[in-house]
């Protein structure tokens, strides 16, 4: 296998949110990659993702559980965590959700797993329902956390101007939102989104171990940036990428399970997330609705764990 697993070198501690997990560096096709894999090798492997503005730590509620089960890897996406933040270039290509999915599978690869369950949340659900379309015989099974498929997403927000208003906020040109996050405080716009799109509108929610991380992320100039390409490439080749293969009538022939808010997903909203799959890429998913702000995996992981478990079982 391919990677460096040095205890944590960085010395943040994040490691106590995840007992027994080693922390792997990995040489990839988009740089270098952080993860912490844990649980018993040779268990069937499973592969988290996470959304924005967070990185591998949000799964800290979860993933120690379901090693229990499985070889569990959580990821630092491309541009966040601790993972490598390339700049990007025309056309958004590097941060494209079908350019981080092929990196993803050669990341995989790398530390011996060619076949995986994969899970993933917010931007992480993203990619994973992406690289799953695209290359269907690497996931044996997808669990999506409290999105909608980007191109209903988009479609949305363009018949109600102003809703989920920083998709196009930080999807617009650099370096304006760069810039406009970088005066107002990166904690303060970042923190101000973690805390409205909770249940209970603050942050008591978050560890702060966890948030600790986050901070360190996102504060850093090349991370604003990067998470700022990844919204550009969902505005881009990513709802391009759904849109061609909504067409062509492309589905995901894996077992697939939705996970929705029901008070923030489904808040207020004429379709469900599982009927927005049904008539999308997922005719056939199964899904339930967790009693939660956005972030279920911290604010409901008695909700979400049995749900994830029942579902990977088969």
């Amino acid at each position: 296998m391919d990677a460096d697993r040095d205890a944590d070198r960085d010395g943040d501690g994040g490691g106590d949110l995840f007992p027994g997990f080693e922390a792997l560096w990995i040489e990839g096709p988009g740089g270098r990659a952080f993860a912490r894999a844990g649980g018993p090798e040779g268990a069937p492997p499973l592969l988290l993702l996470h959304g924005f503005p967070q990185t591998h730590a949000m799964w800290h509620r979860l993933a120690p559980d379901l090693a229990r089960d499985h070889r569990v890897v959580c990821l630092d996406l491309k541009g966040y965590g601790w993972s490598a933040a390339p700049e990007g270039g025309p056309g958004h290509e590097a941060y494209a959700k079908r350019t981080l999915g092929r990196e993803i599978v050669a990341l995989m690869e790398k530390i011996g797993h060619v076949h995986f369950a994969l899970c993933g949340h917010d931007r992480g659900a993203r990619v994973a329902y992406r690289l799953a379309l695209d290359e269907p015989g690497r996931v044996a099974r997808l669990a999506l956390l409290d999105i909608v498929p980007t191109l209903v997403q988009w479609e949305r927000i363009e018949a109600h101007p102003g809703m989920n208003a920083h998709w196009s906020f930080l999807a617009g040109p650099a370096p304006r939102p760069e810039d406009e996050i970088r005066a107002r405080g990166p904690d303060a716009y970042y923190e101000g989104l973690l805390a409205g799109w909770s249940g209970t509108k603050d942050l008591s929610a978050f560890d702060p171990r966890a948030l600790a991380l986050y901070r360190q992320s996102w504060t850093v100039p090349e991370r604003i940036h990067a998470m700022c390409e990844d919204y550009r490439a969902g505005a881009g080749p990513d709802r391009a990428a759904d849109a061609a293969d909504l067409a062509a009538g492309r589905t995901l022939p894996m077992p697939v399970l939705v996970l929705s808010s029901d008070a923030y997903l489904e808040k207020d909203k004429p379709e469900t997330a599982l009927a927005a799959w049904h008539r999308t890429f997922a005719p056939h998913a199964t899904g339930e609705r967790i009693a939660s702000g956005h972030f279920l995996a911290e604010e409901n992981p008695g909700a979400t764990l049995p749900a994830l478990r029942a579902f990977l079982a088969g």
